[in-house]
């Protein structure tokens, strides 16, 4: 929130000290806090400030200065920049104490009991006598806690001057008038102004007084007056020997004017618009004061005799910070401070940029003057919507080419993380046959990684424990041996055991892998398992129809195999739904099509799910899991495998059955899942949506995702009249950017919890590209228009 604070110094002088009054509000609105306070007499700040002044003019003859006077009349003794420093320091010194005065200690407290330091603050001082303005207001030490204050003088007599209606116009207009430039670099003062975007600029190049007047009669009015040349202020004493300012322009080398000669033209051009004037010259006050007699709602002036290097680094400062939005204080704030950079040369150059303010009037910001301004003709409204239909068009069409699936899985991905931690599924264990248990099988002629007796060791233990069904995850196209009758016997006659196979796939040259030649087909699962063109497994195939010369025949998955084995002993009525899909109980398990969710155009062949993993630190914590080891050698508790699913499956690096999940933090085999712990997942992702209840991932129907993402591009176009509205109101682009990464957020968001808590998977890249491109007309359009070649200052004679 913009703060305003008055500090009213009274009558009184600093010989006999000031009663102040101390007024702090918001911006624009009456003072909520009063409060009076006292300085004491200061009379010696007005003689070190003299004696400061006078060794700082005598730096004038180092340096060209803006000053209605011959260089010549100024010393070039090198001595006087220590002098002038060290005076410098005293009068900081000094004046600050004045401040910390117990007295005044009241007021300085209400400040900082008012004020945030993330408020920008103007502080305008109001006081009549001109060395109490003149006082170096800026090194207050309550400056230093605020960063966004920044002070101003004021005359304690005002008054608030509304301009006229004045003609709407698309650029900034401002009236610069070059001086007597002798001595001077003024051409850098214009090549600044030229740069300024969104300006319409006219020079008077050393016009004499009758052509000044006319045109600040113009009848299209001025924003900014701005002078450059040569300036100085007289001082003389009234009767009652108060200090009487007198500023003089030298608009060419031959003519010197004031201000009061001005009036009637200035006081037209403060009808019709004029805002700010700006003095780049020496020695301003009395310009000022002038200025401010004629209620000019603010000017900028220079106090004290300026070399030309410090008026053209402050101007080129004030004008970037200003042109890019900077509230009017500020942007002299942050130009003044950059001149400490040049105090090594110039002592004291921060001293001099002076606020004179009209306290009645808002100071303005750059877009101010152009929100009076004439905008450009608005795009008609069926415009505006056949450009967004267009783009929206394209977008979904981009979308049913694929091209945004890779984005679209990624999110998925992440989505599916930020689900709520789930418990491992009790009704599944794991055996798992590391390396350890293959090298200790070496003595059994083990024809991969699971030998004859130690499958047969392993069934006999289990058969004992009374497990509700057993599936064996490895593959053995082979016949046992003939040493083996015992373990051909159980594999014929073991009905809750279930063997695996690999289907064959003509279209990838792969032969396919046939089951054990003992295991009836009945009893046998397919294994194969479908990833995405990044490798990641995100589909469980249930079911298909085999190839006629494939070697396994089987149409149910383990996984599927397994579920059916277990539910039907939970009295789990199975059936074809009325449109034919897979029914357990009440769960219909319905095939995923070739264009649902992020997919577009898939190989949707056979009965494919989404699967939705248990969220679980690893997926390989679906179950408990025992060493093939400890189960042959009797280390495992009938409780343990009792009535539930027994998975036996290989986990060894070497046997390359590893798999990239939507859980794996990179495709690194170390951060892989094992194939068994994989299919313990799709058999628990079946099970657990019959018996408790536990979600499908759902996707809505290709109209419905459609639907979902022109709404998104209607937002789009509610982001532009926000914005636009936003602007009217003198905000900044920056708020357009909130209001777009809000509703970013608000997307991601919305998709997230529908993901998460809804379980359905919605399109989130084409809305948020919609976003970005509907919504991005309005910086983009800003850009271009910015980005125009500046228009060059006019010359005018």
């Amino acid at each position: 929130m913009k703060k305003r604070v008055t500090l009213k110094l009274n009558d009184g002088s600093l010989e006999t000290g000031f009663l102040v009054t101390l007024q702090i509000g918001d911006e624009g609105a009456i003072p909520t806090s009063e409060i009076l306070g006292r300085l004491p007499a200061a009379a010696e700040l007005r003689s070190l400030y003299l004696r400061w002044q006078a060794a700082y003019r005598q730096l004038g003859g180092l340096h060209t200065l803006r000053l209605g006077a011959s260089p010549d009349a100024f010393p070039t003794n090198v001595s006087y920049t220590e002098d002038c420093q060290h005076l410098a320091d005293e009068l900081q010194q000094v004046f600050n104490q004045w401040l910390q005065s117990e007295s005044f200690r009241p007021v300085q407290d209400k400040l900082l009991e008012r004020l945030n330091s993330d408020d920008p603050i103007r502080l305008i001082v109001q006081a009549q006598q001109d060395v109490v303005q003149r006082l170096p207001w800026h090194l207050w030490n309550i400056c230093d806690r605020y960063p966004k204050l920044e002070i101003a003088l004021s005359a304690p007599i005002y008054e608030k001057k509304s301009p006229a209606i004045v003609s709407r116009r698309a650029r900034v207009r401002i009236l610069a008038v070059l001086g007597d430039s002798q001595g001077l670099d003024i051409e850098t003062d214009l090549a600044l102004l030229n740069h300024l975007p969104n300006a319409e600029i006219y020079c008077l190049t050393e016009p004499d007084r009758q052509t000044l007047d006319t045109y600040l009669w113009d009848t299209q009015g001025w924003d900014i007056l701005f002078f450059a040349g040569h300036s100085s202020t007289q001082v003389n004493l009234d009767q009652i020997n108060q200090n009487i300012l007198t500023g003089h322009l030298h608009i060419n080398p031959t003519e010197v004017i004031t201000i009061p000669q001005l009036k009637h033209a200035l006081q037209s051009a403060l009808t019709r618009g004029l805002q700010i004037a700006i003095f780049n010259s020496c020695d301003g006050l009395g310009l000022a004061k002038a200025l401010a007699d004629l209620q000019i709602p603010q000017i900028l002036v220079m106090q004290e005799v300026v070399p030309d290097s410090v008026a053209h680094a402050f101007l080129k400062a004030f004008l970037e910070a200003f042109a890019r939005g900077d509230y009017f204080y500020l942007a002299v704030r942050e130009a003044r401070e950059k001149l400490q950079g040049l105090e090594n040369k110039y002592p004291c150059a921060s001293w001099l940029p002076t606020i004179y303010q009209n306290p009645a009037n808002t100071p303005p910001v750059w877009n101010d003057f152009l929100h009076q301004s004439s905008p450009p003709l608005p795009t008609p409204p069926i415009l505006m919507l056949l450009t967004h239909a267009v783009l929206t068009i394209a977008v979904i069409g981009l979308r049913y080419m694929g091209l945004f699936q890779g984005l679209e899985l990624k999110a998925f991905d992440r989505f599916i993380r930020m689900r709520s931690k789930e418990l491992p599924d009790s009704r599944l264990v794991v055996v798992t046959i590391t390396e350890e248990d293959i090298v200790d099988q070496k003595d059994e002629n083990p024809r991969g990684s699971l030998s004859d007796q130690a499958l047969l060791d392993s069934l006999k233990q289990l058969e004992k424990m009374k497990p509700r069904v057993i599936g064996l995850d490895i593959y053995r196209d082979f016949s046992v041996l003939p040493n083996q009758p015992e373990l051909a016997e159980r594999l014929i006659t073991n009905e809750k055991f279930i063997a695996v196979c690999k289907g064959r796939d003509s279209e990838s040259d792969s032969p396919g892998i046939a089951p054990p030649p003992e295991v009836p087909e009945d009893r046998v699962g397919f294994s194969d398992l479908i990833s995405d063109a990044d490798g990641v497994l995100r589909r469980q195939l249930l079911a298909m129809t085999p190839e006629p010369s494939s070697p396994c025949l089987a149409s149910y998955s383990l996984g599927a195999k397994l579920a059916l084995n277990y539910l039907s002993e939970e009295d789990v009525i199975i059936q074809a739904s009325p449109e034919g899909y897979l029914q357990m109980g009440d769960v219909i398990f319905k095939p995923i099509e070739t264009n649902i969710g992020g997919y577009r155009g898939i190989e949707a062949w056979g009965h494919q799910l989404l699967l939705n993993y248990r969220r679980l630190d690893s997926p390989e914590q679906i179950a408990n899991d025992i060493t093939l080891t400890a189960l042959r050698t009797g280390q495992v508790s009938p409780d343990a495998i009792r009535d539930r699913i027994v998975l036996i499956g290989t986990t060894a690096d070497s046997s390359g059955d590893h798999w990239i999940t939507p859980y794996s933090p990179s495709p690194r085999v170390e951060h892989q899942t094992s194939g068994v712990f994989i299919q313990a997942q799709m058999t628990s992702h079946l099970i657990s949506a019959v018996l408790d209840n536990r979600p499908l991932l759902k996707t809505w129907p290709e109209w419905g995702e459609t639907l979902w993402i022109l709404a998104w591009g209607g937002s789009s176009s509610l982001i532009i009249a926000l914005s636009g509205l936003k602007r009217q109101r003198n905000h900044s682009l920056s708020h357009w950017l909130l209001i777009l990464l809000g509703t970013e957020l608000g997307l991601w968001g919305i998709c997230g919890v529908l993901l998460v808590k809804a379980h359905y998977w919605v399109p989130w890249v084409p809305p948020a590209i919609l976003l970005l491109i509907i919504a991005g007309s309005v910086p983009i359009s800003e850009y271009l228009i910015l980005s125009r070649p500046k228009s060059k200052a006019k010359e005018v004679s």
